[in-house]
């Protein structure tokens, strides 16, 4: 089997989840706002159309769970770890969904609190995990570590702008979402 099969296989299920990602928007009742509601929300209880923003999370666990074998090596035991936890992390927030956007809507509390608590924790091990690997890299290239320091920067700022602009959320939420697929997408191509 070709070195590069893996790698490729990675970047595959990191495009089907973004793809996935992006169409989900296209899937929802009319009365989802791409730019107000969350990835999640597309992925919400009881609402049809969920199952696409469910299996972007679904590929995306799983891209980043296989680069975290492929590239453990690289990255170390705490960064693998860190990027692992992620991937499992998307999967339980495929498993467990969030409210819907409409309040009035049923929903099980259990299940949002354990899809909240998913989320938490994949934002916590992207910025654990992106801190512990550009500790690693050998030499620190400036652009390479630019990167990592931007991707840092935006996993914590952007939660918190989402916090102060929830009419934004939605579009803030997919900003981070594209620098950390083009974070695992430029590590899944390094040979190194």
């Amino acid at each position: 089997m070709s070195a590069a099969l893996p790698r490729i296989a990675v970047l595959a299920a990191l495009l089907g989840s973004a793809l996935a990602l992006a169409a989900a928007p296209s899937a929802m009742p009319a009365s989802y706002d791409w730019v107000r509601h969350t990835t999640s929300e597309s992925a919400a209880q009881g609402v049809d159309g969920a199952w696409l923003a469910r299996l972007g999370f679904v590929l995306f666990g799983v891209a980043v769970a296989a680069l975290s074998a492929l590239a453990a090596r690289r990255w170390g035991i705490a960064g693998a770890s860190a990027h692992a936890l992620f991937g499992v992390g998307m999967l339980a927030t495929a498993a467990f969904s969030h409210r819907p956007w409409d309040h009035a809507a049923p929903y099980d509390r259990t299940e949002d609190l354990l899809h909240s608590l998913a989320a938490t924790t994949v934002g916590i091990a992207f910025a654990a995990g992106v801190v512990a690997v550009a500790l690693r890299r050998r030499p620190p290239a400036a652009a390479r570590r630019a990167f990592d320091g931007a991707a840092i920067a935006v996993s914590v700022a952007i939660p918190l702008a989402m916090t102060a602009a929830d009419s934004q959320a939605g579009l803030l939420q997919r900003a981070m979402f594209a620098i950390a697929y083009a974070w695992y997408g430029a590590e899944a191509l390094r040979t190194d």
